[in-house]
């Protein structure tokens, strides 16, 4: 497939490597010559300088040949441009990020109709992102697949854990196995595929799938003393915090918006209807203080500032606030404050809209593709065809997969079935799967690759 990429920034950066990996033919534009050059240095794709917004530069690109168009640079305008420019190329697919509300909230503009089959807006993903976290105290990451029906969470191994002393195959009720799917342990720089015998120390971080019900019966009895947050701080009133605080207060979680600035803070209380907004300093011990109780607080960080958001999360742990995360974009940090555990999620909206663009990529049978923050690899949802080969067997009887392939779960008529061994898969069947990234590109046959 060849794949025409509108901005050579972090979010273009994550999409090439991605796509350069998968064997696509890879085409970025950009008018930075030096992020061009960076890219170029490391990939092997083609590089155009230039307005991703002007019709002679894509000529130059070859879009009368390109499969797909992503437009994310930081301009929304060029962005929907180039994806009406695109389809009147005859360029299948579109996709355009947009930074502005609007765009995604407007019933008058039917996008599809102009050319961009998909908008993502990386506040809403980053809000999304974060709500799924925080509604499940004691998860560092969540991913919602097959319609919601499905969650694979991530926890961090704690001293008074249960996991402690056990193997898989030894825990003390068996029911969590038939439950809940182990996909990886994540234990230093070492990824571990899970098996009966596998045990567990204080500071794995463990992922697992199942259905929500299970999912957070599981988090109960796997860390007891974590309880529910009692109120949930957010530190930046820009667009990022307010649609964050929206999608709290949908959740019905109580939270306090915290912003420095008095006119921005004004018009947060204009929009939000049950959060309590609060014109002051977040990085500030006093504005906490006056907040409440600080061990049932959580705490993000959702400033412009990755440096800022990270030194906010430091001040709020210090004051005692029982679970911090941050909004951070530049890749350095992320990796620094991910190996020291600055703090206990880091959010990176660039990855949310990457997971959100990648189903446009993988292949006719593949309709959802999610990337871990902490964990390489990818999870991914794969519908059955008739003449797909898993169809008509028990996942014991597949053909063999890669060692780091694991199966999670199937959903059939509605009703989601673990993967176990005896699990006979059907044409139909909507089957999530994790893979590890060296294994990815081996199951090009199974996902239906174009």
């Amino acid at each position: 497939m060849r794949i025409l990429v509108i901005g050579g920034g972090v979010t273009g950066s994550h999409l090439a490597e991605k796509f350069c990996a998968d064997g696509h033919d890879v085409v970025v534009v950009d008018e930075d010559a030096d992020a061009l050059a960076s890219l170029e240095a490391h990939l092997d794709l083609l590089t155009v300088r230039g307005n991703g917004a002007d019709p002679e530069v894509l000529e130059e690109a070859g879009i009368g040949r390109a499969d797909l168009l992503l437009a994310v640079t930081d301009s929304d305008d060029t962005n929907i441009l180039a994806c009406i420019f695109a389809k009147t190329r005859g360029v299948d697919r579109t996709a355009a990020r947009v930074s502005a509300a609007g765009y995604m909230t407007s019933r008058h503009i039917d996008f599809a109709k102009l050319g961009v089959d998909l908008l993502v807006n990386q506040h809403d993903e980053y809000a999304r992102d974060v709500c799924s976290v925080l509604r499940l105290p004691g998860a560092i990451e969540v991913t919602d697949l097959l319609d919601g029906r499905i969650m694979v969470v991530g926890m961090s191994i704690h001293m008074d854990s249960p996991l402690l002393g056990n193997t898989l195959s030894g825990f003390g009720n068996p029911d969590w196995i038939r439950r809940i799917r182990f996909l990886a342990v994540s234990r230093g720089d070492e990824i571990l595929a899970p098996h009966g015998d596998t045990s567990f120390l204080v500071g794995d971080d463990v992922y697992f799938a199942g259905e929500p019900d299970a999912i957070s019966a599981f988090l109960q009895w796997a860390w007891p003393e974590n309880k529910r947050f009692q109120r949930v701080v957010v530190a930046g009133g820009g667009e990022l915090g307010l649609q964050l605080a929206r999608r709290l207060e949908e959740a019905r979680m109580p939270t306090v918006l915290v912003e420095k600035d008095s006119r921005r803070a004004d018009y947060c209380s204009e929009q939000l209807r049950r959060t309590l907004v609060i014109k002051g300093d977040a990085l500030e011990r006093q504005t906490l203080a006056g907040i409440g109780d600080a061990e049932g607080m959580a705490y993000v960080a959702a400033t412009g500032s990755d440096e800022l958001n990270i030194i906010g999360c430091l001040v709020a742990e210090r004051f005692g606030v029982r679970f911090t995360a941050a909004k951070i974009s530049k890749p350095e940090y992320i990796e620094i404050a991910s190996q020291l555990r600055l703090l206990d999620r880091v959010v990176d909206p660039n990855l949310a809209m990457v997971n959100a663009i990648l189903h446009f990529v993988r292949g006719r049978n593949v309709s959802a593709v999610a990337l871990f923050s902490r964990l390489p690899g990818e999870l991914i949802e794969l519908k059955l065809d008739d003449e797909h080969p898993w169809a008509g067997r028990a996942i014991r009887d597949l053909p063999k997969l890669p060692a780091d392939v694991i199966l999670l779960a199937a959903l059939r008529s509605g009703q989601v079935r673990v993967a176990t061994g005896d699990l006979r898969l059907e044409a139909g069947d909507r089957v999530v799967l994790y893979c590890q990234p060296d294994t990815v590109d081996k199951l090009d046959r199974l996902l239906g690759h174009d």
